[in-house]
């Protein structure tokens, strides 16, 4: 029995490689370098990046809202550091730095909304007039007499068609006005959060450097937020000088009843690099050409000789203590920028521009010369 039992034990042990053999033998693992296994998740890493990118298009507003928030409170910053060194504690000097900005932002409003409203309305008064004189011209009377435009204007006008447009084009202003809002409540939260937590939200940042890297990052990151607040305040100094420059001009040739709304206007457009200045003395001009031709002809004349005054030595001694920036490149980065970004771009592009050419200089070109 026992003999039995031994050989019966023999003949299983025996006959289970043969179960096995019946489905073949385990073929090697497939190799890293595999045309299949490249493919499977180089395929797989695209759809993850293309997820990636649809999220970030999806997110992308807010995450601009974050960066002109921190970009709005680096600004900032030196303004509560002077108040803190006066021996005010963090929190109120941001609350006064806060104070004088809301001010600053409501004397803007007070000072431009009657402006606005007594040029549309005398905008308003006027185009009855033009419109008698445009029945009355010859070439008008041509045109509808071969086209009847008179005609197809007044059932455009009395049809339904121009009032869908007028309302909804009131509509979409009033919604991105709404949109307007709510950007500028949430950048104006988030930028009371940074300022209040700088020094905290620096160095968790900077924590995120290795050990061994990290009081050099730290260095080069203090130094390129000091630029971007220099930049800030260097930027309002420029603004400021041409805000007074164009209040004292305007009581000069007799536009006293705008002047303040009008300057207000030229130092918030000049804080916009390269274009600001432009536009803010197009409208003034404007105006003045509207009130008396003489003396638009003056304010053009004084805002050319102005610009050149700004640009070759107002704008270089100020911004030569804030950024370390050549000319032809703040001009390409201001252009890049706007291109990209519009206004926002514009505005953050100059300090962005400098702290590239900080990282370069300090590691990129140290690293070539030490080779």
């Amino acid at each position: 029995m026992a003999g039995q039992q031994a050989a019966r034990g023999k003949g299983s042990a025996a006959a289970k490689p043969s179960e096995n053999d019946d489905f073949g033998k385990p073929g090697p693992p497939l190799s890293n370098r595999s045309p299949f296994v490249i493919g499977f998740f180089g395929g797989l890493g695209l759809l993850v990046a293309w997820f990636l990118y649809g999220l970030f298009l999806i997110v992308g507003p807010v995450l601009l809202l974050i960066v002109v928030a921190m970009f709005l409170a680096v600004g900032l910053n030196p303004a509560v550091e002077f108040f803190m060194r006066r021996g005010l504690k963090r929190s109120w000097a941001v609350v006064v730095v806060i104070t004088f900005v809301v001010i600053a932002i409501a004397l803007f409003l007070l000072a431009i909304v009657p402006v606005v409203t007594d040029q549309v309305t005398n905008l308003t008064n006027s185009a009855p007039g033009w419109f008698d004189q445009l029945q009355h011209s010859r070439t008008v009377e041509r045109l509808d007499q071969k086209y009847g435009v008179v005609g197809k204007l007044k059932k455009y006008v009395t049809g339904g068609s121009l009032g869908q447009q007028v309302f909804g084009g009131v509509l979409g202003v009033g919604l991105k006005i709404l949109g307007f809002l709510a950007n500028a409540f949430v950048v104006v939260v988030m930028m009371l959060y940074f300022l209040a937590t700088l020094p905290r939200v620096k160095t968790t940042l900077f924590r995120f450097a290795p050990a061994s890297r990290r009081d050099r990052v730290t260095k080069l990151g203090n130094e390129i937020l000091e630029g971007i607040g220099a930049y800030v305040s260097g930027a309002f100094v420029v603004a400021l000088c041409a805000g007074v420059s164009s209040l004292v001009f305007l009581f000069i040739v007799g536009l006293g009843q705008y002047a303040v709304a009008l300057a207000l206007v030229v130092a918030l457009l000049d804080v916009i690099p390269m274009i600001g200045a432009t536009i803010g003395a197009v409208i003034v001009c404007a105006i003045g050409f509207a009130t008396d031709v003489q003396t638009g002809l003056a304010l053009v004349i004084f805002y050319v000789i102005y610009q050149q005054l700004e640009n070759y030595v107002i704008y270089p001694r100020v911004m030569s203590h804030t950024v370390d920036l050549p000319g032809l490149l703040t001009v390409i980065a201001a252009l890049v920028g706007a291109s990209l970004l519009g206004v926002v771009g514009a505005l953050l592009a100059i300090p962005t521009a400098a702290a590239l050419v900080l990282l370069s200089r300090e590691i990129v070109i140290r690293r070539q010369d030490a080779r």
